[in-house]
C-alpha cells in the first residue's frame, strides 16, 4: 500500500476509531495437600452437567477459586478486572475432567452430583495475578496448629487429630482458602489445655504447643449461644497475636469455619506481596503492522479483551503506525505481561519518546 494511501486509510480508520471504541512435625498433620489432593492451581466445582455453557460457567467459578488460593483473599473475585479474565477463564485450562459423586437424598433416595474438575495453566494464572496487582502468598504456606475446644452443654473437649471428621468444616474452609491446619495429637497434658483454651490463655497454648512446626497456633472455642454457636478465636504466630476474633452462626459447621478465614486473613496480610505494577493512568503506545481494516479489527478486540485496558483512545495515525491512548488499571508493566501473546510482540521503547511501540503479528 502506497505511504500517502495507507495514512489517509489510518486516519479514516482513527476517526471510525473515535465513534466505535468507547520441615515439620508429623503429629498434627492431617494428610492430603488440599481437598481431594487439589493442587493450587487445581479446583473442583459442582455443576448441573457436562453442556458446553454448563462447562465454560464452571470454569469461571473454578478461576475464582484458584485466583483466591493463591493470592488468599476471600474477595480476590471482586477486585477490579479480574470478573473480565473470569469470563475468558478457559483460555487458561490446561486439563479438565468430570467426576460423579453418589450421595442420599432427603427422601433417601440416590443422588448424583457431578463435579468439574479443572487444572489452569500455572504460568498464566500467575501472569494474570501479576497483571492486575493481586497479592501473591508464595509457598510453601504454613500449616499452623488448629487447638480447638468444643463445649455443647456436656463440659469442653478438645479435638485432636483422630478426630478431624469433627473440624471438617474448618479444615476444608482452609483447604478452600490455600493453606491448611494441622490438629494436635491429643495426649493427657494437651487435653488438659481446655482450661487454658477456654480461658483465653494463648501463650500457655503456645508453649505446649512447641513441639510442633511451624511455630502458628489458631486457638479457638465454640460454644452454645441463645439457640445457636459461638466461636472466639485468636491466632499466634511465634508468640505473637496476630489476630482476634468471634463468629456466631445458627450452624455450628459455619460458626466454626470462619475460624480458617479469620486465620488466612491474618497469614495473607502478613506475607502476601502484590506484584509490583505501574500506577494506573493514561498511556501512549505505538502499534505498528496495521495494514488492512481486518488488522485494525483485530486489534482493536484484543485490546478491548485485556482486563488491564479500561479505555481506548485513537489519538493519530502516522506512517510508521497508530498512536493510542490507552487507559491502564495496572500500568504498563501490567499490559506488557498481558499484550504478549500471539497478537501483539513489543518492538522497543525509544528513549527520545518513550513511547512503547508494539508489533501486530500475522
Amino acid at each position: 500500500m502506497p505511504q500517502a494511501k495507507r495514512v489517509a486509510w489510518l486516519t479514516g480508520w482513527l476517526l471510525l476509531a473515535w465513534l466505535a471504541l468507547a520441615g515439620q512435625a508429623a503429629a498434627q498433620r492431617v494428610e492430603g495437600d488440599t481437598a481431594r489432593g487439589q493442587g493450587m492451581y487445581e479446583a473442583e466445582v459442582p455443576v448441573k452437567g457436562q453442556q458446553e455453557a454448563e462447562r465454560r460457567t464452571g470454569f469461571a467459578r473454578a478461576l475464582a477459586q484458584v485466583l483466591g488460593k493463591i493470592s488468599g483473599d476471600r474477595a480476590a473475585a471482586s477486585r477490579p478486572g479480574v470478573a473480565q479474565e473470569l469470563r475468558r477463564a478457559e483460555s487458561y485450562v490446561e486439563h479438565y475432567d468430570y467426576r460423579q459423586d453418589e450421595g442420599v437424598a432427603a427422601s433417601g433416595a440416590p443422588s448424583f452430583q457431578t463435579t468439574l474438575v479443572v487444572r489452569f495453566d500455572e504460568a498464566a494464572v500467575e501472569a494474570v495475578a501479576a497483571a492486575l496487582g493481586l497479592p501473591v502468598w508464595p509457598e510453601p504456606r504454613p500449616k499452623p496448629v488448629l487447638w480447638l475446644a468444643i463445649d455443647d452443654g456436656n463440659g469442653a473437649r478438645l479435638v485432636n487429630l483422630n478426630q478431624n471428621n469433627v473440624v471438617r468444616p474448618i479444615l476444608d474452609r482452609a483447604r478452600q482458602r490455600g493453606y491448611q491446619l494441622g490438629l494436635p495429637r491429643g495426649s493427657a497434658a494437651e487435653q488438659a489445655a481446655v482450661g487454658a483454651i477456654w480461658r483465653g490463655d494463648s501463650a500457655a497454648v503456645a508453649q505446649l504447643s512447641a513441639r510442633y512446626n511451624p511455630p502458628m497456633q489458631l486457638v479457638g472455642k465454640l460454644y452454645r449461644r441463645q439457640g445457636g454457636w459461638k466461636a472466639d478465636w485468636t491466632f499466634v504466630d511465634n508468640g505473637r497475636v496476630l489476630s482476634q476474633w468471634s463468629s456466631e452462626d445458627a450452624s455450628a459447621r459455619t460458626a466454626m469455619a470462619a475460624g480458617a478465614d479469620g486465620a488466612a486473613d491474618a497469614l495473607v496480610k502478613r506475607y502476601a506481596r502484590a506484584a509490583e505494577t505501574g500506577p494506573s493512568g493514561r498511556y501512549r503506545i505505538l502499534f505498528v503492522g496495521i495494514d488492512s481494516s481486518d488488522d485494525f479489527i483485530r486489534l482493536s478486540g484484543h485490546l478491548q479483551g485485556l482486563s488491564v485496558v479500561r479505555g481506548i483512545t485513537p489519538l493519530r495515525a502516522t506512517a510508521e503506525g497508530l498512536e493510542l491512548e490507552l487507559e491502564l488499571l495496572t500500568g504498563l508493566s501490567g499490559f506488557r505481561r498481558l499484550a504478549g501473546s500471539e497478537v501483539l510482540i513489543e518492538v522497543e521503547t525509544p528513549l527520545d519518546t518513550g513511547t512503547p511501540i508494539f508489533r501486530l503479528l500475522r
